[in-house]
């Protein structure tokens, strides 16, 4: 009887004292272990692409991101176009910590040390959750500091790093795990490529190009036979798309792009072309900030409106073109490899009497071709250096060269064509209207883009710029558009002079191009010679600009 009383003592003595101190000693001595999920994203960051690889990395995108598949079937369902009044959110990722819970618990103690195993795994970080948040609203304050595309990406790829666990709402001081997280700012180089490079391009908004949808948009057309990407750095209302801040606009309140080096690395690593475009002196945006740089009323002396609305900034004003060139010498900056500029000109409708401009009395012997030369010949000089293309989108009618057509826009196509590397005139058929005697020009995209390759052709021989035309991807006024239209767009254009192309739709929607770039391919050097981006490719020498004096 005393040996069980002993003995029993013995054994609560171990159970309530010696057991906690020696499973306490063990869990603080075994190694920190990596969630399985976790271990397979910390090496899922998008790279850059190789300088040989490019063909291979287009087929490998879906096998290196496996986390990506949820997030493109969201995407699918995604739609295209959305309200401009959509708000910056902040791309500020917080510090991580534990001082929402009382000093000293074991709770803190746990934390820390789960801390110290995440920190320690690349690519990983742990975040503290604060009352009322998401999965969701982590995602969009992590997202600029992740390799991830889009917030709906990066919320899958926290589920899955957390073992798919997380439900739709977290409680305050849970511990997520962040995968994906770049140890550095993304830094992107330009991919040097000669200016005859035979681009196939498509045009993507800015809120396209930063969407899940557009993103899967960008996929298939690199999986369908394209090799460049057109997408709005600063569209025609003059909103700007990426981060940039200017003493003129501090703040830019429509950023869609959050980083734009991890967007030209994306585009890069599928072995796309980058095409960053930038609509220059149509900025209702800016005016909204400051009237002050508007044109201005003869009569009034107020800001001049055309057709009634506010949204011409005068182009020259040095404000305007300084403000436009800080832009772009940012965005060359960033990785892309080609800056086009749109709107390259000085409006051409409403009262034009009445409109006045600064260099009519800076320079009163300058005409206003004159100004955006000696604007271009400045950019030019500026851009190149940095390894990007340059090219400029022009009305297609100014291949006729009106006197009244250049009088108003300031589009001189011999002169502009002395500073840049590419020419894209417009020549969507449907806009001829009035032109050649045709009732529905639309409906005549062999005579129109024929006639205006021949006419560009013959007005830019002497400047050694490349013509690479904008064609239509729209039905608007054109009630035979259709895959066959496309195919006799790209044909023509390619018989006449043409080096690539590019399609627009304004609402990005190519259901008509797919189907004609799949029967233009199996046609090989019929409709394209099917060129590839190398990013080993060397760029052509540069042009020297020319030392041009305004008259």
């Amino acid at each position: 009887m005393l040996w069980w009383c002993v003995g029993n003592y013995r054994v609560r003595f171990f159970a309530s004292f010696l057991l906690p101190i020696l499973l306490a000693t063990a869990i603080v001595s075994r190694p920190p272990v990596l969630h399985p999920a976790l271990a397979r994203l910390e090496h899922n960051t998008v790279l850059p692409a190789s300088r040989s690889e490019i063909s291979d990395q287009a087929r490998a995108v879906e096998t290196t991101q496996p986390q990506l598949k949820l997030a493109t079937k969201q995407a699918q369902q995604a739609t295209p176009d959305a309200p401009k009044e959509v708000a910056q959110q902040t791309s500020e990722a917080p510090a991580i910590g534990t001082q929402n819970l009382p000093p000293g618990t074991a709770t803190q103690q746990s934390q820390q040390a789960t801390s110290a195993a995440a920190e320690g795994a690349a690519g990983t970080s742990l975040y503290t959750v604060n009352k009322g948040e998401s999965v969701e609203s982590i995602a969009r304050r992590y997202l600029s500091q992740t390799s991830f595309m889009t917030e709906g990406e990066l919320a899958s790829a926290i589920r899955l790093a957390n073992g798919g666990n997380l439900g739709k709402s977290l409680h305050a001081g849970q511990q997520v795990i962040i995968p994906g997280v770049e140890s550095a700012p993304i830094v992107e180089q330009p991919v040097l490529i000669p200016k005859n490079l035979e681009v196939r391009g498509i045009y993507l908004t800015g809120w396209t190009a930063g969407s899940e949808k557009g993103l899967e948009l960008i996929r298939q057309w690199r999986e369908g036979g394209g090799n460049t990407v057109v997408f709005d750095a600063k569209d025609f209302d003059g909103l700007v798309n990426v981060p940039f801040s200017h003493p003129l606009v501090p703040n830019q309140p429509h950023v869609l792009i959050h980083n734009l080096p991890k967007f030209a690395r994306f585009l890069h690593g599928l072995g796309l072309h980058a095409i960053a475009r930038i609509a220059l002196f149509r900025d209702e945006f800016l005016l909204t900030q400051h009237p002050e740089l508007a044109v201005r009323s003869r009569s009034s002396g107020r800001p001049w409106r055309e057709n009634g609305k506010l949204v011409w900034t005068d182009p020259s004003r040095p404000e305007v073109q300084e403000y436009n060139l800080a832009l772009a010498r940012m965005v060359a900056k960033s990785g892309v490899d080609e800056i086009q500029f749109d709107y390259v000109r000085f409006p051409a409708e409403g009262d034009q009497r009445d409109a006045k401009f600064v260099f009519e009395s800076a320079h009163p012997d300058w005409e206003r071709s004159d100004v955006i030369s000696d604007f271009l010949a400045r950019v030019y000089k500026e851009l190149h250096p940095l390894g990007v293309l340059v090219s400029l989108d022009v009305f297609g009618v100014m291949a006729w060269q009106r006197q009244v057509d250049l009088d108003h826009t300031g589009q001189d196509i011999p002169a502009m064509a002395q500073y840049c590397d590419v020419l894209s005139p417009m020549i969507y058929p449907s806009h001829f209207f009035g032109m050649d005697g045709y009732r529905t020009p639309g409906d005549a995209p062999e005579h129109f883009i024929g006639e205006s390759m021949d006419r560009f052709r013959e007005i830019t021989a002497e400047t050694g710029v490349v013509l690479r035309p904008w064609l239509q991807a729209f039905a608007w006024r054109t009630p035979s558009y259709s895959p066959a239209y496309v195919r006799i767009q790209v044909s023509v254009a390619k018989n006449k002079g043409g080096i690539g192309f590019l399609f627009w739709n304004a609402r990005n929607d190519y259901t008509k191009v797919f189907p004609a770039m799949a029967e233009m391919r199996s046609k090989p050097g019929q409709f394209f010679r099917g060129d590839h981006v190398r990013t080993g490719a060397t760029q052509s020498p540069a042009k020297e600009p020319a030392s041009r004096q305004p008259s």
